[in-house]
């Protein structure tokens, strides 16, 4: 761990960010803050995030932090503030964190675009085998052109189910309909008029109806209490076995098992996954799955732009600089919101 420091450190709140965050960001932040980098980006231990928390007035961590009840009960009478650095907030027990008088910030908006263009990157993988294409040719087993090897299938025409129509789930659709796709979701509540207008998006109350007649479903819905294993080994049963399934929202949403034993015994023709439901563990099943050419696993890189990242480390500074002046910052997260 090293300190960042500018001026008269002592006078300004002390603020310990969890992992190396982009440089740029980091200076900013040792620039307005008396600040606490991770150099090594090596994951905090539970017992040096609990140390940070007694230490700092604000806690900058990131999805692989888990800042559970146990945690939140050791934090120091200045600790104020976890601002996350992420979209999603399933590392945090936000309720505990209230009870305890802590605000919680997390950074949306920034990583759609990027969540979204994998997203389709990964559909046209699995339906066009690219990474199973790509490994070919390294490997020495190309022979030629042949009018009946290596055949994918074709998206245009097909139909997308989104499950979850927030900013990432739209912005899918948006992309999606360009391909030639019919778009169809499923959320919890509908969305306006206009934007399924917009969209040409057909709404479906029922889940387990718009599972057994998409060709593709995408997962885009956050990982909540509520949404934990919605695709169950139930649900899972009820696409059609041509259909493929991509998720970059949360492994949680879907049963990860379930799923591996489903693609072995070829009742889903495909998968196209960046997030696993114990990351960074990866199924056995699902690695050999990957080899075989009927998954495709990434390491949880939809985000992984750099204007992405910088983008998020800003929303964190304007968050955190927000709340220590004294003002309501702009991306509070409340337990009702989850």
């Amino acid at each position: 761990m090293s300190s960042g420091t500018n001026g008269m450190t002592k006078k300004k709140p002390l603020v310990i960010v969890t992992r190396k965050l982009p440089d740029v960001v980091e200076t900013r932040m040792c620039e307005l803050f008396n600040t606490r980098l991770n150099l090594s980006d090596k994951p905090m231990s539970q017992a040096e995030l609990a140390d940070a928390m007694r230490a700092a007035d604000v806690l900058v961590p990131t999805v692989t932090d888990r800042i559970d009840a146990g945690l939140i009960a050791q934090a120091g009478d200045n600790m104020k503030l976890i601002a996350n650095f992420g979209n999603g907030v399933d590392n945090i027990d936000v309720t505990a964190a209230l009870r305890r008088g802590l605000t919680v910030t997390n950074t949306p908006g920034v990583l759609t675009e990027d969540t979204a263009d994998m997203t389709l990157a990964l559909i046209l993988a699995v339906a066009r085998r690219l990474a199973e294409g790509a490994a070919v040719i390294p490997a020495g087993e190309w022979e030629g052109w042949s009018p009946t090897w290596m055949l994918g299938r074709r998206i245009t025409g097909k139909r997308l189910g989104i499950v979850g129509m927030g900013r990432i789930g739209q912005a899918v659709a948006r992309r999606a309909a360009a391909f030639g796709l019919s778009i169809h979701y499923h959320n919890r509540r509908r969305v306006s008029a206009a934007v399924e207008e917009s969209l040409q998006a057909t709404y479906w109350e029922s889940l387990d109806q718009m599972l057994a007649r998409m060709d593709i479903i995408s997962v885009n819905c956050p990982h909540t209490p509520a949404t934990y294993h919605l695709l169950s080994a139930r649900r899972l049963k009820m696409l059609q076995p041509h259909a493929i399934i991509v998720n970059t929202a949360r492994g949680e949403i879907i049963d990860e098992n379930a799923l591996a034993r489903m693609l072995e015994a070829g009742e889903i023709s495909g998968a196209g996954l960046d997030v696993f439901e114990h990351e960074p563990s990866v199924s056995p099943k699902l690695v050999k799955l990957a080899k075989s050419g009927k998954v495709t696993l990434l390491p949880h890189m939809s985000s992984a732009t750099h204007e992405g990242r910088i983008d998020m480390g800003e929303k964190v500074i304007v968050n955190v600089k927000t709340f220590l002046d004294g003002h309501r910052p702009p991306d509070r997260v409340l337990p009702s919101m989850l």
